[in-house]
């Protein structure tokens, strides 16, 4: 027993050294570092302006590739370790320059931003600027941690590279960029969720400085007599990050439950609407106060019956109170039920041709062909607007590496029309997408 206990002991005495912070503290080195963080004059504010135009760009063609290369030579990060340093060591001073270079620093990037999405030809918001428009506690986390790992190399005698990861994670650079894009659209909601994220991490990364300078016990102002002023100070600062904080919480608790009943939806069209010759042609799943689930089928029709047992189904998969509607004829107008009725046709050829010839014929084609990727034989119809009416016609549908010749176009053509008995062949050809890095 007694030895059990020992090896415990010395575990954690070989363990407890690990975790130590103070044994390459570089204090005089930080101190200097930290003060030149803030200075935003000369080359410093002219890299921020330049910073926020290539992340306006990477934002506005929605290319993450860009958006980081910006995020890397942003001097942002400076001011906002700062403001967390200087209120670690009671500097008061400090802490209004700091504040100072920050708001200076905050309203150059909008404004930057602003001027470049005014003259940009391109006003659509692309996903990765939507992704800055709704703040989280998860962003808050990124950033408390992040800020950690930002003072802790900052602290150390060797650098090392964790500083322009945490640039990175904690992404400064693209919140100003989007409040701007939502400055030029004259969209509010843009402007001010773009805002609070940026908020949110500049507190947060100040918070996580904040802890781990007390932490390190870098030397402090005393202020004597103004003890009283020190304390309040830390309960302004600690309230200001706790009202800022409410909202981020009650959104990602929001998208926590949002996520887990598109889960859940998609998990019961699974199992229990798709079936061997039934699909699902589209879906829409709304959360919020009134759940919907509004599916269009193609394929074998759910009757009343069986649409009242899927129904009581959906409490086993957490949808209690969920709206459940199933377009199956889209008889709505005569039209829709034209198109529906075409497409269910096209659906069926596609299940019985498709299996037919696509797996007689794959193998022979890669010999022939072999820059094809994947590729699709059904038959469809095609609207002729000169006859006003649809007619049979049969689709080859195929993805590659390099796009055919014309040569080898009108030789695949006559290997289709051998190979399926039919004439009338319509050739759709693309070129394979490479996946985004």
């Amino acid at each position: 027993m007694a030895s059990k206990e020992n090896s415990i002991v010395s575990f954690f005495q070989w363990l407890t050294p690990r975790f130590h912070l103070l044994d390459d503290l570089d204090k005089p080195g930080t101190i200097e570092s930290v003060q030149k963080g803030g200075e935003l004059v000369g080359s410093n504010l002219w890299t921020l302006i330049f910073a926020i135009f290539i992340a306006s760009i990477g934002l506005n063609v929605n290319s993450t590739a860009v958006i980081i290369g910006a995020m890397l030579i942003s001097p942002l990060m400076g001011p906002i370790v700062g403001v967390g340093f200087a209120a670690a060591t009671n500097d008061f001073d400090q802490l209004k320059r700091f504040l100072r270079t920050l708001s200076v620093a905050t309203i150059v990037s909008i404004i930057t931003s602003f001027v470049y999405f005014s003259l940009s030809p391109i006003s659509e918001a692309q996903s990765e600027l939507l992704a800055r428009t709704t703040p989280t506690i998860y962003d808050a986390l990124i950033a408390l941690f992040g800020g950690a790992t930002g003072i802790i190399a900052n602290t150390r005698k060797e650098k090392g590279t964790a500083i322009a990861g945490v640039a990175i994670a904690t992404a400064l650079m693209p919140p100003l960029c989007t409040a701007g894009f939502g400055l030029s659209q004259g969209n509010l909601q843009f402007f001010f969720g773009a805002i609070y994220l940026y908020l949110i991490n500049s507190i947060f990364i100040a918070i996580a400085t904040f802890i781990f300078v007390r932490y390190m016990d870098f030397p402090k102002v005393d202020w004597g007599l103004y003890k009283e002023r020190e304390n309040k100070v830390k309960l302004y600062l600690s309230l200001f990050a706790f009202i800022v904080i409410i909202p981020s919480v009650f959104t990602a608790y929001q998208i926590v439950r949002s996520s887990f009943f598109k889960g859940k939806a998609e998990e019961f069209i699974r199992k229990e609407i798709i079936t061997e010759g039934r699909r699902v042609l589209e879906k829409n799943i709304v959360y919020g106060t009134k759940p919907k689930l509004e599916i269009t089928l193609l394929g074998t029709k759910i009757d009343p019956t069986q649409e009242e047992e899927i129904k009581n189904k959906m409490k086993y998969y957490a949808m209690e109170g969920t709206e459940l509607v199933l377009h199956q004829d889209l008889s709505t107008t005569g039209l829709d039920k034209l198109k529906f009725e075409i497409l269910s046709e096209i659906y069926q050829n596609q299940m019985d041709l498709g299996k037919l010839n696509t797996e007689l014929i794959a193998k022979e084609l890669r010999i022939f062909f072999p820059n094809l990727v994947s590729a699709s034989f059904a038959k469809t119809k095609k609207f002729d607007m000169n006859e006003n009416l649809y007619k049979d016609t049969n689709l080859f549908d195929s993805e590659w590496k390099k796009l055919p010749s014309k040569d080898d176009m009108d030789k695949l053509e006559a290997y289709i029309q051998l190979r399926s008995g039919e004439r009338d062949i319509e050739l759709v050809t693309r070129l394979k997408a490479n996946p985004k890095p």
